[in-house]
């Protein structure tokens, strides 16, 4: 059997600086234990078309905000198995804890918060296979609400989860191995176990739905700055009832909370980039269709813990330190920590 490739390791408060410099596009890090006896290790193997990650640490937790997912374009679900330890794992009003042999379904798209600590001596350990949202979302039920699911590992679905993922990982693949087979069945077998779209009675019309709400975020982001994204428009350019759109929505907050974290998203975004910075929060606030700046300033405060002028203001100080070099999603990077 071949041994684990030694990966990537972090001792120490220099190394914890390093770790967080290196997830900052992902989340933000806060030791758990003290500085100077943080370790860490990570690894990772391509699987086919996914990733298979090895992590190794002492007490850690991982936080990834609104502010994360706007900023970035990960788009993928985490099967995650703990292997040693304890991980704590919270999504919106989710909390679950996963112990040795447990796994659990995390979806980068949501924001979450994972405490890795140590539990019997051992330092935490997961082993996580990072599947494309396009190969699992069509699988599940409810695609946009599955975050936190937990496979007990007393569970038979879990017990071939973790096995073939350590499999994967104790012993390396052929080079050239074809494995997509076995990860559509591993999608499967995840989309049995959380809520697969496949145990409806209507399979061939949950996919058409989940299609047609994939269409309809795609026609409400390219039409942020203007009238046509309301119940009204979107039923008549895409001939469904208001109660069809409401129901596609139900898993994002309803149709109106989706549209304004879009455009909050946007925002964010557009007070960072130097062709766009607006004179004008109430200019920003109306082109996004905002009633008023007081109102969109509120709105996103509580997406993203600052006020837009905020924001501005340290988008501006970190451009004229960075020059013309400057890139809009580094300085998002940086707004993030801030």
């Amino acid at each position: 059997m071949e041994d684990p490739p030694k990966g990537e390791r972090f001792r120490g408060g220099a190394a914890l600086a390093a770790m967080r410099e290196a997830t900052a596009e992902l989340c933000d890090v806060t030791e758990l234990t003290a500085a100077d006896a943080f370790q860490f290790r990570s690894t990772v193997r391509p699987v086919g078309t996914s990733l298979l990650l090895d992590s190794v640490s002492t007490g850690v937790s991982y936080v990834r905000t609104p502010t994360h997912i706007a900023r970035g374009d990960i788009d993928h679900y985490l099967v995650s198995l703990c292997r040693e330890g304890e991980m704590q794992f919270a999504s919106g009003r989710r909390h679950v804890t996963v112990r040795a042999g447990d796994i659990c379904l995390v979806d980068m798209a949501q924001p979450n918060q994972t405490w890795l600590t140590e539990a019997d001596g051992a330092h935490s350990r997961m082993l996580t296979l990072v599947l494309p949202r396009a190969l699992l979302a069509p699988r599940l039920a409810n695609p946009d609400s599955t975050t936190a699911a937990l496979m007990r590992r007393g569970d038979d679905r879990a017990r071939l989860l973790a096995s073939q993922i350590t499999a994967w990982w104790d012993r390396a693949l052929p080079v050239g191995s074809d494995v997509s087979a076995t990860i559509e069945a591993m999608a499967d077998i995840v989309a049995g176990a959380v809520g697969s779209a496949a145990a409806a009675a209507e399979v061939a019309g949950r996919a058409d739905r989940h299609l047609l709400l994939a269409m309809i975020k795609r026609h409400i982001q390219a039409r942020l700055e203007t009238d046509d994204v309301t119940a009204e428009a979107i039923c008549r350019e895409f001939r469904i009832s208001r109660a069809s759109l409401y129901r596609l929505f139900e898993a994002e907050g309803g149709l109106t909370h989706y549209v304004q974290e879009r455009r909050l998203d946007r925002a964010l975004r557009l007070l960072v980039t130097p062709e766009t910075q607006y004179g004008r929060l109430i200019d920003l606030a109306l082109d996004l269709r905002f009633s008023s700046d007081s109102t969109f300033v509120r709105a996103f405060r509580r997406r993203f813990g600052m006020t837009p002028g905020e924001i501005r203001e340290i988008a501006r100080a970190w451009l004229r330190d960075a020059g013309p070099e400057a890139r809009p999603a580094d300085v998002l990077r940086d707004v993030g920590r801030a």
